[in-house]
């Protein structure tokens, strides 16, 4: 029997062209995530789904799809999606896990930096035209190298993001539900602490835990707070883990100095306080946005999807 694929939103050719002619294979290529009734209607008679974070299939969207064998998300999280439901269902779920763990890493670091030594602000200074001439006391940032590193989530993106510490000689703390192993923390010279002892001590702060019940709004007043006024913090994980409301009011009122965000809490729309403030670095959540990590997610994606129709395992199933 021929195997029907529906692939939500355009992937790069080369992706694409890893599914065997035999297959059928539908794309959408607009611009705009498909509507909810109009993604229903085209998974009617769907084997497979190969779908971005912008598409909530949700236990309705399931329902719907009584044929759907495969889930395959092109991203590391997968909260657009109802595994449970999924699994009631005998769905399988995936997601494409550590081929954009490097570069999100380094996407990080971009914000990091950036934040620390005011890029966007200088950026704007020079353009703006008030760059008149050399002055002694503008736009002083903060020194990285030699400062504390503070990783709450020590899992893939956590640790690559420590390991590039290591180039700045700074000290890392970190906190996870799970404290890595002894080798792991000897190779990145991290050391685990409790949340409220990062939180305090960090000069840097950057979040990386999936965004589950008991991470939504981790960065809340009382983690704000506990940070110092001199301190950056800096999310490229999910939204919903701080509460973006709250981490406007401690940049206004500077109980942190600072702040790089490449996610939000109801994406795309920020939340209108931030967009005035000078000390926050803001990005249209592109961390995994390179041209190989891209190609590479999207690879995956549909590979474990053809995996699942083809009757082998998946090669990174949702655990």
């Amino acid at each position: 029997m021929v195997k029907n694929i529906l692939i939500s939103s355009a992937l790069p050719d080369e992706s694409v062209e890893l599914i065997p002619r035999g297959f059928t294979v539908e794309i959408h290529r607009g611009s705009d995530p498909l509507p909810k009734a109009e993604l229903i209607r085209r998974l009617a008679g769907r084997d497979g789904l190969v779908c971005q974070i912008v598409d909530a299939i949700d236990d309705e969207v399931l329902a719907a799809a009584p044929t759907l064998k495969v889930v395959a998300n092109v991203a590391v999280g997968y909260n657009n999606i109802d595994v449970p439901a999924a699994r009631r269902r005998g769905v399988v779920v995936t997601n494409t896990p550590d081929v954009l763990t490097e570069t999100t890493a380094d996407f990080t670091w971009a914000l990091l930096l950036a934040a620390a030594r005011r890029v966007v602000e200088a950026d704007h200074y020079v353009r703006s035209g008030q760059w008149k001439k050399w002055e002694w006391g503008i736009l002083w940032g903060m020194d990285i190298h030699g400062k504390t590193l503070g990783v709450l989530g020590f899992g893939r993106i956590g640790r690559a993001v420590a390991r590039r510490a290591l180039g700045f000689g700074m000290r890392v703390l970190y906190n996870d539900a799970v404290p890595a192993g002894a080798d792991v923390e000897r190779e990145l010279r991290a050391t685990y602490a409790d949340r409220d002892t990062v939180l305090r001590e960090a000069d840097f702060v950057t979040v990386h835990t999936p965004l589950l019940p008991e991470t939504r709004h981790l960065i809340d007043e009382r983690a704000l707070r506990q940070m110092k006024k001199t301190a950056i913090f800096v999310n490229a994980a999910r939204g919903p883990v701080m509460d973006e409301a709250v981490l406007a009011r401690a940049l206004r009122e500077r109980w942190i100095a600072g702040a790089g965000l490449d996610v939000f809490e109801e994406e795309p729309r920020i939340n209108p306080a931030l967009l005035d403030l000078p000390n926050v670095v803001l990005a249209p959540h592109i961390a995994s946005a390179s041209f190989d990590t891209r190609l590479a997610m999207a690879s995956l994606a549909v590979r474990n999807c053809l995996a699942v129709l083809e009757g082998k395992p998946p090669l990174t199933p949702v655990p």
